[in-house]
């Protein structure tokens, strides 16, 4: 590849070509795409720290494996930069998040060499296995290798996967990328077993000279053969106490320097060759080689990029997290039941505040939010008043957790839903389009919405208050409409909404942050002679029925906003309600206006509500079209 004129990664077209390359020549790569990587993502934004960390590994991976025909699926995806580089997309790279450019996250439609779409962690594992056992009833020669960080392995799915690749035994390759972080720092037991194994190196290399010692024994018989193999079952528990992988029937390999081309190559090498289920334990450093992030690999686990720096917040807000961090500080400090749990997300939920001030009633489970969750009921049923904060796409793994151990038993548990509606550039695995449907038919959940930075202050002291069962507090991501925060949150009235505007013509009611431009569209049609009426109706659970049957007596038309799925959500309960307690003489037309019956594409935020018709204009272009027939 010399003599080209061209840097070795700009010739890359294909990832069989890093077999022809020496080794200095692929160290000279790694740094050419770790350049590339930070140029790009500090413009576009994206997932830096994670991507950075696993160059050298994933040149490993592909020089050891031939992909596309081999598998090679990535958990998460937060580290999937440089496989992209490496599978033909370099011209595309700069695209990287933005609207019809490449995701951040692995994707099947984006390329073959992506076998599996990922966004949400712990998930390799299971699907590796789904891909291994395929190939072993078609008799298929392909090689199949599930690459999964540490932090990954805080989730019960990963063990799943673990515990039923060990029993069904396919020929699976497992790499654990260690570098101590999952978004934050690691918690939890496993973290601390594999601090145990990285700092005991010595244990694989006795392993390995024991297993020799063992095979070159000559005709030994079968009880003094049995009784070496219990001696070197038990020799390796005088270096680490409980060799897991090992005994959920993994032949473990490492640990080894994760930033070593050629010692990686060889250890992949020799996990392709073996049969059964394999873990080779890599360990890296996150960031590595952009010495910003290796100091501070929190921070710059995902960074906005300078592309979105031509949004300009309105005065004076505030981001909804941060009102949410501020605000879950007070509460906790007047009241010591309450306390704040996190799924590994302290700094993105603003739950960070909280661990330094009141570290006492802070709770991280690692990236479990099933146990997050139950973890709260148990809290609840003994007294406490917990409060789940988690994104929105996330909650949805734990479905099951807030039907059968909150909702069943009505316990006071305080779900704050944040990033719900379109979070941006993550894309679908990411954007918070479903929870408004997921939750309101759930019986005894009670559902509201903030339409800026002052209610949602009020909302969550409003739901750490309540007594009759858990409720859901759902904000976006990003900042609010610059409203102050109340000196004292006072506590709303379940069920009741806001008449922010009368009118006779048109009602506009909304939903959280959707409701500020809902006003701002009701002035525009105000501009040219329409009577618009704009509701707050701040809960979606329960209705305020008054308010809506009124609204709906005067008009022609009312129109639901919401910044989420149109389907089941918000706008469906106010229909339901409306057609069931309305006779149809008296109905005004009823459209719903919300996401689309899609998954959301990535995109930047702001320009996402535009083409999704949630801005102002748009809401007014909706209502004109509609009253004149035209939609």
């Amino acid at each position: 590849m010399e003599g080209s004129g061209r840097t070795l990664l700009e010739q890359m077209e294909s990832p069989d070509q890093l077999r022809g390359l020496r080794m200095s020549e692929l160290d000279q790569l790694a740094e050419e795409i770790r350049q590339c990587i930070i140029t790009t993502v500090t413009e576009t934004g994206g997932h830096l720290a994670s991507s950075l960390g696993v160059v050298e590994l994933t040149l490993a991976l592909h020089r050891v494996f031939d992909s596309p025909h081999d598998r090679i699926i990535w958990d998460v995806g937060h580290q999937s930069y440089a496989h992209k580089l490496v599978t033909g997309r370099l011209k595309e790279f700069s695209t990287l998040r933005q609207r019809d450019g490449l995701s951040g996250f692995p994707k099947p439609q984006e390329s073959p060499h992506d076998p599996f779409a990922a966004g949400h962690s712990s998930t390799s594992v299971a699907a590796g296995l789904g891909f291994a056992v395929a190939e072993k009833l078609r008799h298929e020669d392909r090689e199949v290798v599930a690459v999964i960080g540490d932090g990954a392995l805080t989730a019960g799915m990963a063990y799943e996967g673990l515990n039923t690749a060990g029993h069904l035994a396919p020929d699976l390759v497992v790499v654990l990328n260690d570098n101590s972080m999952s978004i934050a720092p690691n918690v939890g037991a496993m973290s601390n077993y594999l601090t145990r194994l990285r700092s005991e190196p010595t244990y694989q290399r006795v392993k390995e000279d024991l297993n020799v010692i063992l095979q070159n024994i000559p005709r030994v018989g079968r009880r003094m053969a049995e009784s070496l193999e219990r001696v070197k079952g038990s020799f390796k528990y005088l270096f680490i106490p409980g060799i897991i992988f090992e005994e959920l029937g993994f032949t473990y390999l490492g640990p080894v320097n994760g930033h070593n081309i050629e010692t990686l190559s060889r250890v992949l090498q020799k996990a392709r060759d073996l049969t059964g289920p394999v873990l080779v334990h890599a360990v890296t450093v996150k960031g590595k080689g952009y010495q910003p992030a290796e100091t501070e690999p929190s921070e710059f686990h995902g960074v906005s990029g300078n592309s979105t720096a031509s949004f300009s917040p309105p005065d004076g807000a505030m981001k909804y997290s941060e009102v949410f961090s501020r605000t879950m500080v007070r509460l906790a400090a007047d009241d010591d039941r309450v306390v704040g749990i996190t799924a590994a997300m302290p700094d993105g939920t603003g739950l960070s505040r909280l661990a330094e001030q009141i570290p006492q009633q802070y709770f991280d489970v690692g990236i479990a939010e099933q146990t997050a969750v139950t973890f709260a009921g148990g809290l609840a049923a003994a007294g406490f008043r917990p409060v789940v904060a988690i994104y929105s796409t996330f909650l949805q793994r734990a479905y099951d957790q807030v039907i059968h151990d909150i909702a069943l038993q009505d316990l006071p548990v305080v779900f704050a839903v944040d990033r719900a509606g379109i979070v941006g550039k993550d894309g679908e695995t990411h954007q918070g389009a479903f929870d408004l449907a997921f939750l309101r038919h759930i019986p005894n959940m009670t559902v509201m919405a903030p339409r800026n930075e002052n209610q949602l202050a009020h909302m969550l002291a409003t739901a750490v208050a309540y007594d009759d069962g858990p409720v859901a507090v759902r904000y976006p991501r990003g900042y609010g409409w610059g409203e102050a925060l109340p000196e004292h949150p006072r506590h709303l009235t379940i069920g009741k909404g806001e008449l922010l505007a009368d009118g006779n013509d048109v009602a506009i009611v909304g939903i959280g942050h959707v409701v500020t431009a809902a006003v701002q569209a009701a002035d525009i049609l105000a501009r040219e002679g329409l009577s618009v009426g704009v509701a707050d109706a701040r809960f979606v659970k329960p209705l305020d029925c008054h308010l809506l049957r009124r609204m709906a007596a005067k008009v022609k038309l009312l129109v639901t906003v919401e910044e989420g799925s149109a389907q089941g959500g918000f706008g469906s309960a106010v229909l339901e309600m409306l057609t069931s307690d309305m006779a149809p003489s008296t109905l005004p037309r009823i459209h719903l206006h919300g996401l689309p019956d899609e998954f959301i594409p990535h995109g930047d935020q702001q320009g996402m509500r535009i083409e999704y018709g949630l801005d102002a204009v748009s809401i007014a272009d909706k209502v004109r079209g509609l009253l004149n027939g035209a939609q």
